[in-house]
C-alpha cells in the first residue's frame, strides 16, 4: 500500500474521530431548547459535554491540517469551492464556543437567554453544513481542468446535498440524544428518550433513502464495497435504536456511534481513489495521486502520526474515563424561586 492510499485512509480515520465525538456535541446543543426547560435543566443538559467539546474540536483542526499537508490539491479547491459555507460552520463554531463560555458568567436570564440562542444555532450550522459539504464532494463538482470550481452557490444546493445535510441533522441529534440518555437521571433523561425515538425514526427514512441514492451515483468504481458498507451502516443505526428501546444506554451510543463513523467510511470508499469528481469531464478530477504531497512529506507526515496520534487518543481516552458520571439534579424547593434559577450545581452519582 503506498503512503498517498494510507494517508487517505489517515484522513478518512480523523474524519470519523470528528464526527463521532463532535456529532452528540452537536446533538445535545440542538436539544438545549427541547430537554432543558427551565435554566437549571438547560445548565445539566450542558454539563455533560462541558468537560469534552473543546477536546472533540481538536479533530476538524488535525483533519484539517492533515489535508493541507498530504493533499494541498484537494485542500486548495475544497476550501474555494466551499469558501461560504466553511466560513458559516466558523461562524458557527465559533459563537458556540463563546456561548459555552460566557453563559455562567452572570446570573441574568436574558443573558442566559441569548447564549442558548448561541449554542443552538452553533450547533445547527455544522450539523447541517458538513452533510451538504462532503454530499457535493462525493457526488462530484464542475471542476476544469486546472482543478478550478467553475459553478455557482446555487450548484452546492442541490437535491443529493441537501439530503445529506437533513442526514447529518438528524444523525447528530439522534447521536446527541442518546448520548443524553445514557449521562442524565430522571425527567432529562425521560424526555432525551422520547426525543431519541421520534429522531431515530426519522433519521432511519432520510439515512436510508442517502445510502440508497449514493449506491445509485454514477463513476462509483467500488460499488461492493459501498453496499457492504451502506448495510453496515444502516443495521449499526437499527441496532443503536434497538437497544435504546431496550433500555441499553452504552450499547445504544456504540450504536450510533458504528453509524457516524460507518457513514464517513461509506462516503470515503465510495470516493476512493478519487477526493473530488469531476462532472464536466472524469479525466479532471482530483484524485490521491495529482493532488498528493511529494513521498518525502508523506513520510515524515507518517512517522510523526505514528508518533503522536495515540497520544492524543490516550488523552482523550482518559478525559472521557474521567466524567463518565451521569448528570443529576439536585433537589429544589420550587417554592422558593431564587433556588429555581440558581445554576444547577449538577453532581455526578453513580452510572448505569
Amino acid at each position: 500500500m503506498d503512503l498517498t492510499t494510507v494517508w487517505f485512509i489517515i484522513e478518512a480515520v480523523l474524519w470519523i474521530g470528528y464526527f463521532v465525538l463532535e456529532g452528540f456535541d452537536f446533538g445535545v446543543g440542538l436539544s438545549l431548547p427541547l430537554i432543558g426547560r427551565k435554566d437549571r435543566e438547560r445548565h445539566a443538559v450542558l454539563s455533560t459535554i462541558m468537560p469534552v467539546w473543546d477536546g472533540n474540536e481538536v479533530w476538524v483542526i488535525v483533519a484539517g491540517g492533515a489535508m493541507f499537508a498530504a493533499f494541498p490539491g484537494w485542500y486548495a479547491t475544497t476550501f474555494s469551492t466551499f469558501y461560504l459555507p466553511l466560513l458559516a460552520i466558523l461562524v458557527g463554531l465559533i459563537v458556540r464556543a463563546v456561548g459555552l463560555e460566557y453563559r455562567e458568567h452572570r446570573e441574568d436570564a436574558a443573558w442566559r437567554r441569548r447564549w442558548d440562542l448561541c449554542i443552538i444555532i452553533g450547533s445547527f450550522l455544522p450539523a447541517l453544513l458538513w452533510g451538504v459539504a462532503f454530499g457535493n464532494i462525493v457526488r462530484g463538482l464542475p471542476i476544469n481542468a486546472q482543478h478550478d470550481f467553475t459553478g455557482s452557490l446555487l450548484d452546492l444546493l442541490n437535491p443529493f446535498a441537501l439530503l445529506a445535510g437533513l442526514v447529518t441533522l438528524s444523525l447528530f441529534l439522534t447521536h446527541g440524544s442518546v448520548f443524553l440518555v445514557l449521562r442524565t437521571s430522571g425527567e432529562l433523561r425521560l424526555r432525551a428518550k422520547r426525543q431519541a425515538s421520534v429522531v431515530g425514526a426519522i433519521t432511519v427514512v432520510l439515512g436510508v433513502g442517502l445510502l440508497f441514492w449514493l449506491n445509485r451515483l454514477p463513476g462509483i468504481e467500488n460499488h461492493r464495497a459501498v453496499l457492504v458498507c451502506s448495510i453496515i451502516t444502516a443495521l449499526a443505526l437499527l441496532f443503536g435504536l434497538g437497544m435504546h428501546l431496550l433500555d441499553r444506554d452504552g450499547w445504544s451510543f456504540a450504536g450510533t456511534a458504528v453509524t457516524v463513523g460507518g457513514l464517513v467510511i461509506t462516503l470515503f470508499t465510495a470516493l476512493y481513489p478519487r477526493l473530488i469528481p469531476s462532472t464536466t469531464n472524469p479525466e479532471w478530477s482530483l484524485t490521491i495521486h495529482n493532488s498528493s504531497a511529494t513521498h518525502y512529506t508523506l513520510t515524515i507526515m507518517t512517522w510523526s502520526a505514528v508518533v503522536l496520534v495515540p497520544i492524543v487518543i490516550a488523552y482523550q481516552a482518559w478525559s472521557y474515563w474521567t466524567f463518565r458520571k451521569r448528570i443529576t439534579l439536585p433537589a429544589v424547593d420550587v417554592a422558593d424561586p431564587s433556588l429555581e434559577n440558581r445554576p444547577a450545581p449538577a453532581s455526578p452519582s453513580a452510572a448505569k
